[in-house]
């Protein structure tokens, strides 16, 4: 255990050359702890849909299920990032995992003394959404305490790698477990799943985790007004701006898009539950490798232009190709890449703010960029719907609007028209990633944007000038070319 949890600054180096996943061990061990309970909150959350199912036969249950998890999540996200910046790491990762253990340890007195009633689980629902609302700012803000600069890539990959797993596995071990075990030995397991990832906090080192006390340069703000500052930062930075809003235009569409995915696939094969089965096994296997793949090999160099080109690739496959795939086999093969490259793009996009923002700032930052990316996940998803039933579906079968022109490459049968929302969506995205690539402020964050100083106890930093810090009076590390300072200052 020693090993696992020990500084980077004592790892060994083989002439001179850092080893691929060097200095991982810390983070590695708090990544599996999170694992472990990404999966035992996925095998729940199947628990509880089959439950409310059972209870009511109503899909409208289950679509108010996923907005009481949803939404808390989203609206307290910067909130939870202001409230991250006012402890310490270590702390506000406890703090998350621990309110999950107590609120699954009450739904488990609950069920063992008279069982729970579908209100109860709503309720529960949303408050482990509010615990999970504290979950990425304090993980986006503990990883670079984890792991060096050159690792954040991978380690931010490992992270979605363990999303996708939890995504593929949890309901495959949830059916298997509802069905022999219950719902009592589910909460049970989630709890020791809960236990698992705390411990593995307490154990690791996080260097430089000694809380705001020593940067706290006045009075401390009201709560709202910190969450505020964390968007005010994003938009007062011409290169952060510019990326986070290509970022969340794309998250738009993609999620107006996928939201057809499932219901074009059971139109378009006359209703194949195991057609949809494989495709969405396609998309867990996809994110599953494409994390692993982007730990191996790191990410791209220039990281603003390979995410945005992750972007395209991703609009190609998974929804352009999907949308023109006749057949299973090529909804599987288009989903899967695009799955593949998903976690390029977030673990990208998680490390360029990792690098570019002060330590100091990372819960605020990370609560703002939770809230404005999945913000668009409500929406988009409310709208798909009726507009596949009530305006692309039926111009498909009529051959009227935009399938004049789509009807000879889409066809007029069950599903066209939602296969034409779908590459609406792919084309849109392509359009906004290009457009980001074209904006210099974007394509050249890495040198426009100087790097944050380290905030390790070791660094020689000045913590009164920072690059884009807000109340910082002036930054010496700014660049001296007159044009570039201005796109770093706006």
């Amino acid at each position: 255990m020693a090993d696992v949890a020990r500084s980077q600054d004592d790892t060994a180096h083989d002439g001179g050359r850092t080893g691929r996943f060097t200095g991982m061990g810390p983070f590695m061990l708090v990544w599996s702890g999170q694992a472990i309970s990404l999966v035992g909150n996925s095998v729940l959350r199947f628990a509880f849909v089959f439950e409310t199912w059972s209870a009511t036969g109503r899909a409208t249950a289950l679509t108010t299920l996923s907005l009481c998890a949803l939404l808390p999540q989203v609206l307290l996200s910067p909130l939870a990032g202001a409230f991250v910046d006012r402890v310490r790491r270590r702390t506000a990762l406890q703090l998350a995992d621990g309110g999950g253990l107590l609120i699954v340890a009450l739904l488990g007195v609950l069920h063992f003394t008279g069982g729970l009633s579908t209100w109860e689980v709503y309720g529960a629902v949303m408050l482990l959404g509010c615990a999970a609302a504290f979950q990425f700012p304090a993980l986006g803000a503990a990883v670079p305490l984890l792991v060096d600069k050159n690792q954040l890539q991978r380690a931010n990959s490992l992270l979605a790698s363990a999303k996708s797993t939890a995504d593929v596995g949890g309901p495959a071990l949830g059916g298997l477990l509802v069905t022999f075990s219950g719902l009592g030995f589910i909460i049970v397991a989630d709890l020791v799943s809960f236990a698992l990832a705390l411990a593995a906090i307490r154990v690791v080192r996080m260097r430089g985790d000694t809380g705001p006390g020593a940067k706290a340069g006045g009075p401390r703000g009201k709560l709202v007004a910190e969450a505020v500052e964390g968007m005010r930062f994003l938009f007062r930075l011409p290169s952060l701006r510019d990326l986070l809003l290509a970022f969340c235009f794309v998250n738009l569409v993609m999620v107006f898009g996928f939201a057809a995915v499932q219901p074009m696939v059971l139109a378009r094969s006359g209703g194949e539950t195991s057609a949809l089965a494989s495709v969405n096994t396609a998309i867990g296997v996809g994110g599953v490798a494409g994390g692993l793949l982007m730990a191996a090999w790191s990410g791209p160099k220039n990281r603003a232009r390979g995410m945005l080109l992750g972007i395209i690739g991703m609009c190609l496959s998974a929804q352009v190709a999907m949308a023109l795939a006749g057949g299973v086999v090529g909804w599987c093969a288009a989903i899967l890449v695009g799955a593949a490259l998903m976690p390029m793009i977030n673990g990208t996009m998680q490390a360029i703010v990792q690098t570019k923002v002060p330590q100091e700032w990372h819960g605020r930052v990370f609560g703002a960029v939770m809230f404005l990316s999945q913000l668009s996940v409500p929406l988009a998803t409310a709208v798909s719907g009726p507009l596949a039933d009530h305006v692309f579906e039926p111009q498909a079968a009529d051959g009227a609007g935009i399938f004049v022109v789509l009807g000879p490459v889409l066809g007029d049968g069950p599903g066209s028209g939602m296969a034409a929302m779908l590459l609406i969506a792919g084309l849109c995205g392509i359009t906004v990633a290009v457009l980001g690539m074209s904006r210099r402020t974007v394509r050249e964050i890495d040198t426009l944007l100087p790097d944050a100083a380290d905030d390790s106890p070791d660094a020689d930093a000045d913590h009164s000038a920072r690059p884009g810090d807000p109340e910082a009076a002036e930054s010496t590390d700014k660049p001296d070319n007159p044009e570039n300072k201005a796109l770093v200052e706006g």
